[in-house]
């Protein structure tokens, strides 16, 4: 499909104003309307036919120019929100910073966006920016030409529309996919500034292309990576999740690493990163989570954030531990500490945290096999999520391996089997909880 882009990048014509686009005819490009939604279409002929310019903008153009079949199209228009609004019952406009419609055709919701303009075009209370640059509300509205400038990458910025079929680049975003770069539009420090996930973004881009990251765009990243901290950490999670359960999640966390960004997103995991089991445990973790994505199998941030925070937990667990207090209530109090550090920094909606304070507790009763043990926790809810977990561990190189094939073993058993293996345990004296001094006390001392 490259190939195809640099053999027809000669014959693509640009106005002779300097600031118009290049415009890639029909011919040129291998972007078909079977490849669109049929609501995305919709959308654009509804606002054509009111008067309005609609096209076709961002990573669903990306997409289909490398060949993908996208399921997502957002819709750019020169139509306000209020406008496009009358044209669609039961849309929605949303969002204070950035103000969108959400326009509902059938069961498919499009995301319809009004052409931005440049800041100093509007009125004052229009756009808003913090100490540290970052915009607060951005509501200004300009031309197609404005708004390409105002997106983030060049790659995500190209515009399709459906009369004339043709493809819109003013900035340099055909160039930079034949080149495979993610390149800022505009100056990169300023742009990351007013809004630190652009610099997310690009990891997350550059990883899910294959693309790399310009030189200039990159070169920002490790000074401002601190100003991450300064996005709300709902925000921060719905990133995470884009970022880790896309299914590229293994190479997006060596590229946060490279640019020094990860640490201020998990700042417990990168400082365990230095433990050879701690790194390889997160990179099974997302390995595993990739590898799911990709067979269409059910993945959950409980398991994948279990699994990030975990190294962080063992190492305050094994420090309480060694101050004398007893594996369970350390290990609550570690996880209590470690997730309330880290809600500092991305959320973690109790519907994730609570199954995965589950999976950890889960691996001190593992080892518990003898008598009735094995069978009640194997009818556990939240036992195979635990059980997938204790096999990241052993092949991290955590924990000595054995414990995950005996409950594989026991899994693939018959009743018969099962009990035979839980009364092994028992005669080998493992798989037991050892006395506690306070049930020692309970039954009293021994008769003289």
């Amino acid at each position: 499909m490259l190939n195809s882009l640099i053999s027809t990048i000669k014959r693509w014509r640009k106005p002779a104003e300097t600031n118009g686009p290049t415009i890639v005819p029909r011919g040129d490009h291998n972007i078909s309307r079977k490849e669109i939604s049929r609501a995305a279409l919709t959308v654009m002929k509804r606002l054509q036919d009111a008067g309005f310019q609609a096209y076709i903008v961002g990573g669903g153009v990306r997409d289909l120019m490398l060949g993908g079949h996208p399921k997502d199209f957002d819709v750019a228009t020169d139509a306000t929100p209020e406008e496009a609004k009358q044209l669609f019952r039961g849309a929605r406009i949303v969002g204070r910073r950035f103000r969108i419609l959400h326009a509902r055709i059938g069961r498919e919701i499009i995301e319809v966006t009004t052409f931005r303009g440049h800041h100093s075009d509007g009125e004052e209370h229009e756009a808003q920016q913090s100490e540290h640059g970052m915009l607060l509300r951005d509501n200004v509205y300009g031309d197609l030409a404005s708004d390409a400038a105002r997106r983030d990458f060049t790659v995500n910025a190209l515009y399709y529309t459906t009369k004339g079929f043709e493809v819109h680049d003013y900035t340099g975003g055909v160039r930079d996919i034949r080149e495979r770069l993610i390149r800022m539009i505009g100056d990169p420090a300023t742009r990351y500034k007013e809004d630190p996930v652009r610099m997310l973004r690009a990891v997350r881009f550059a990883a899910k292309l294959d693309f790399q990251i310009e030189k200039n765009t990159a070169q920002p990243l490790r000074e401002l990576a601190p100003l991450l901290r300064n996005i709300a950490p709902a925000r921060l999670f719905d990133e995470i999740l884009k970022l880790l359960m896309s299914g590229y999640g293994e190479r997006t966390f060596e590229l946060l690493r490279q640019y020094h960004l990860w640490e201020h997103l998990f700042p417990d995991n990168a400082a365990t990163l230095e433990a050879p089991a701690s790194v390889e445990l997160t990179r099974l973790a997302l390995r595993n989570t990739d590898l799911r994505i990709r067979e269409d199998k059910r993945v959950t941030p409980a398991f994948l954030y279990g699994a990030l925070l975990w190294p962080a937990v063992r190492a305050e667990q094994q420090a309480l531990q060694d101050k004398g207090m007893p594996p369970v209530p350390a290990l609550a109090q570690a996880a209590q500490k470690v997730v309330g550090a880290q809600l500092a920094h991305t959320a973690i909606p109790k519907r994730f945290s609570i199954p995965m304070r589950e999976i950890w507790d889960l691996q001190l009763r593992l080892p518990q096999r003898s008598g009735n043990r094995a069978q009640r926790l194997s009818e556990h809810p939240r036992f195979r999520a635990a059980y997938d977990f204790l096999l990241l561990r052993e092949a991290s190189g955590e924990v000595e391996p054995g414990l995950g094939q005996w409950w594989t073993d026991f899994q693939e058993a018959d009743e018969d089997g099962r009990a035979e293996m839980a009364r092994k345990v028992q005669r080998s004296g493992g798989g037991r909880r050892g006395r506690s001094s306070r049930g020692r006390r309970r039954r009293g001392p021994k008769p003289e």
